[in-house]
């Protein structure tokens, strides 16, 4: 199994808003299987991951089918800084 590593890494909220790293396709198909759910976009996360472990697929791909799960999950990590008083009083709110 090949583990590459991802040209940007990507970032998600894991805890209580704490922001985590994950730099290679191992990091997250083992964050999408850990993961508490049984959504369709996790389901899609890990088969690309894995397809991507497995060199079927190049590892920007599993990356960017990761993100749009993460998305949807609310938990990415967005590259452009929150504006001040946008409303949102901590990176996580349920």
């Amino acid at each position: 199994m090949l583990s590459s590593s991802f040209e940007k890494p990507v970032r998600v909220w894991v805890g209580l808003g704490f922001p985590r790293q994950l730099n290679t396709v191992a990091d997250a198909y083992q964050f999408a299987v850990d993961w508490c759910g049984n959504s369709p976009e996790q389901k899609a996360a890990i088969r690309a991951c894995k397809a991507a472990l497995a060199g079927d697929v190049d590892s920007e791909t599993a990356r960017g089918i990761f993100v749009a799960f993460a998305r949807k999950k609310d938990i990415l990590v967005e590259d452009e800084p929150m504006p001040f008083g946008s409303g949102r009083a901590s990176p996580r709110h349920v």
